[in-house]
């Protein structure tokens, strides 16, 4: 590998040779020049960096502190039902920002270049069940450098769900949209012993790997925990019993909508999914290319973008994953336009029609190959 992530339609097969069927028409220069122009772009907003980007970073961080604060002192009183109610979206859209604006974006490096010590990948612990040590190596070194390449990358379906006619189909798929329910409700527990296992199966100690596993998480979940179920609860006061419902269903919210912006730009129709073999060489255009059509983007306001972590601009992130997050609206109309003129795929939509797709889809595959396409050739 040459390239370096640093400085479905689910009626048909997904890998069977995409690569080369996309790109059939492009030569190796064409190919060439497409990686070299979005090597173009990265430099361009590199070099572009400065106090506007810092200042951008700094208000997040001053909104985010902002909301909680005021949620939290709500919260003294919530239980009387409009400060219930008030609380909980404060302080819902606090968590959410702060995983998904902040952490996410944080961890990968995107603001290194200030700096900061506060704000700096190697120092940033997220208000999350996932420790940032175990998500930076699934995420950032397995993730990002192997998108969609079965085999490789450990996030499609996450080991659990089939999302590709690719995956072989087993009887434990039937129940896959119910157990996506469930993942989507306590999704950073999930995602945190997900990693924590891969991790600990890399290791060579005593004890069984998910025993280990299950410790380090619980490492990390007990202070959170504390703080939200037992703490600000007892803080409250009278209000104990309702703060404590209101901080559960802040954490509810923030997992059920880190989950749908994920599995939306991962999952819906037409994002592709490659072989090994395929990858074999791969230079860094054909990285960028791979990247390109492994992801999706979801259509919508300034301020979705803001509570998406910017990851609706899912396409973006995966061709510039250490660029700050703020740039991705720039930088989209400048993909496209690569895309437009060498007929490349960019997957976009709505919200509602990403994650309808995802949910047809998963339901689909839940299905034994031969029944799904019966209901295929019926449909």
């Amino acid at each position: 590998m040459t390239a370096s992530t640093q400085d479905f339609d689910y009626h048909t097969p997904q890998v069977a040779a995409h690569l080369k069927l996309v790109t059939a028409d492009l030569s190796d220069a064409d190919v060439e020049e497409i990686g070299r122009r979005f090597d173009a772009i990265r430099e361009s907003i590199r070099t572009d960096l400065g106090e506007d980007d810092a200042a951008y970073i700094h208000r997040i961080i001053r909104v985010h502190r902002a909301l909680e604060l005021s949620a939290r002192a709500t919260l003294m009183a919530s239980i009387f039902p409009p400060a219930w109610i008030a609380g909980t979206a404060m302080l819902s859209v606090a968590k959410i920002l702060e995983n998904m604006e902040l952490g996410h974006n944080i961890m990968h490096g995107q603001w290194d270049w200030m700096r900061d010590p506060e704000i700096h990948s190697t120092t940033w612990e997220w208000d999350s069940a996932i420790s940032s040590d175990d998500w930076k190596k699934s995420h950032n070194d397995m993730h990002h450098m192997w998108t969609n390449v079965i085999g490789k990358d450990k996030d499609v379906g996450y080991g659990r769900l089939r999302v590709t006619t690719d995956q072989e189909w087993k009887p434990e798929h039937l129940g896959q949209v119910g157990l996506n329910v469930l993942i989507a409700l306590f999704f950073e527990y999930g995602i945190a012993m997900y990693d924590a296992t891969m991790e600990a199966e890399k290791i060579d100690a005593p004890g069984h790997p998910r025993l280990r596993a299950l410790k380090k998480v619980w490492t990390k979940v007990k202070p959170q925990m504390v703080k939200d179920y037992i703490a600000f609860p007892l803080l409250s006061g009278i209000s104990a019993p309702t703060t404590l419902t209101a901080n559960f269903t802040a954490n509810i919210l923030r997992n059920v909508w880190t989950h749908t912006i994920i599995f939306c730009g991962h999952f819906p129709d037409n994002v592709e999914y490659f072989t090994e073999e395929e990858i074999e060489g791969e230079s860094q255009g054909e990285w960028y290319l791979r990247q390109l059509m492994g992801s999706a983007n979801i259509e919508g306001s300034e301020l979705f973008h803001i509570m998406s972590g910017n990851l609706s601009h899912q396409i973006e992130h995966h061709l510039f994953p250490d660029l700050p997050s703020n740039r991705y609206a720039e930088i989209a109309p400048q993909v496209l336009a690569i895309c437009e003129e060498y007929g490349l795929p960019y997957t976009s939509g709505r919200l509602s029609k990403q994650s309808y797709e995802v949910w047809r889809s998963l339901a689909m595959l839940s299905l034994p190959d031969e029944i799904r396409a019966k209901l295929s050739m019926s449909a």
